[in-house]
């Protein structure tokens, strides 16, 4: 009988890096499952730290809840239990509320979490060396990486020569009051930009929205008069044919062609603030529209924009500070805590890691869900409401030996995926 390799003592069968919806919603499926696994982050670290205090979530209530494996614990049932007001559809849910609720379902299914840091990973023998930012080595035979948009923020090349005390990204901002009476510019025409522009004025300071579309499209608000067609394809992540199939098939989704899915998760569910956001900046934020940034520099202490319009004509926007609000690309190279060696190994879909459909990547144990897989599962992952979907699949994986687990690899990705099948 052939002997088997020794392990390192503290060797454990999964390590999930990052604790927001996704990350601790697929603890607590592998909790229940009796998985030995250990779990790293500081709990809904992304809401906390990265999106303005005072702002609403753009998914509706019932789009809003972690997965428990018995889904015992929804946000509706906090909701009820702390006397929050809640209504499944129209009410908008409140960036604090949403947090209490992670941070409850954190304590109540993982109270293991570990809040420390991760410094970096790399394979070893017993699967990948994962070591803590405080020198503590972890071996896991499988990782998950779960972490969140923030990895992910996306600024355009025109602003890259702006000085970080010019420019920052919507997500660098929690608390805005340091901006109380001051001029910001903000850039872009989604949710997060006109969150940031409503927080802006209301705390007293000066400012100006700049986007290259030649309107804000709002949200319409949801309505009891809508047909029965429409409220059959209402999804947690909008309402529609498109989106129906985006939310309920994402397995579906990873077959479709590479640059029909880069296609789709690039332009679908596009730059839309919720609908009572308008009233909050309607008539009270100046909007520069259907404009491009042609050049960014800091003069005397001023940050300026040069603005060009479809007809070549152009004007400047001189303020103390620009709020890029430009969203996110997933981009591999971004998760520099993965050692250059391993993300050599990891096939990417766009500049994403490819996943199969256990959310495996192309090196065996690795997976990534979140909005690390959306160039592989669709739009679906882009939002808190993908995680159920994410949990309940990829634990059934997790709790599977390795070997059985990996057999198969993103068929989406043809060819390549044969060695795995």
């Amino acid at each position: 009988m052939a002997q088997m390799k020794s392990q390192p003592a503290n060797t454990v069968d999964v390590v999930i890096v990052g604790a927001g919806p996704y990350g601790l919603s697929v603890a607590a499926h592998l909790a229940a499952s009796g998985v030995r696994f250990r779990i790293f982050g500081k709990p809904m670290s992304i809401w906390q730290e990265h999106m303005p205090k005072g702002m609403r979530l753009k998914s509706e209530g019932f789009a809003s809840s972690l997965s428990d494996p018995r889904s015992e614990f929804p946000l509706r049932l906090y909701c009820q239990q702390q006397g929050i007001k809640y209504a499944d559809v129209g009410e908008p849910v409140k960036l604090s509320t949403f947090i209490a609720y992670g941070l409850a379902f954190q304590k109540r299914f993982v109270p293991n979490l570990e809040e420390k840091f991760v410094a970096s990973i790399q394979q070893s023998s017993a699967g990948f060396e994962v070591q803590l930012e405080d020198g503590e080595k972890v071996y896991a035979r499988r990782v998950v990486i779960a972490v969140g948009i923030s990895y992910y923020a996306y600024l355009p090349a025109v602003l890259s020569g702006l000085p970080k005390e010019a420019l920052t990204h919507s997500s660098a901002h929690s608390d805005l009051t340091k901006f109380k009476g001051r001029s910001v510019a903000v850039i872009g025409a989604g949710g997060s930009a006109l969150d940031t522009a409503a927080i802006l004025t209301e705390i007293g300071a000066s400012v100006e929205v700049v986007a290259r579309g030649p309107e804000i499209r709002f949200q319409l608000p949801p309505s009891d008069e809508t047909s029965f067609m429409q409220r059959m394809l209402r999804t947690g992540i909008g309402t529609g044919a498109q989106l129906y199939f985006y939310s309920n098939a994402p397995n579906l989704f990873r077959y479709l062609p590479e640059s029909v899915r880069l296609d789709r998760v690039r332009k679908t569910l596009g730059p839309a603030p919720p609908w009572f956001t308008k009233q909050e900046v309607d008539g009270k934020v100046p909007f520069h529209l259907n404009v491009e940034i042609a050049k960014a520099e800091v003069k005397n202490g001023r940050t300026i924009l040069h603005l060009q319009d479809a007809s070549g004509a152009r004007r400047t926007l001189e303020s103390d500070h620009v709020i890029a609000a430009t969203g996110y690309l997933a981009d591999l190279e971004k998760l520099q805590f993965l050692n250059p060696a391993l993300r050599k190994k990891i096939r990417t879909t766009g500049a994403a890691p490819a996943v199969s459909r256990s959310f495996e990547s192309s090196v065996r144990g690795l997976y990534f869900i979140g909005v690390s897989s959306a160039n592989s599962f669709g739009p679906l992952m882009r939002f808190a409401f993908g995680a159920d979907w994410t949990a309940r699949r990829i634990s059934k994986y997790l709790v599977k030996p390795l070997h059985a687990a990996s057999k198969v690899y993103a068929g989406a990705e043809g060819a390549q995926a044969a060695e795995r099948v």
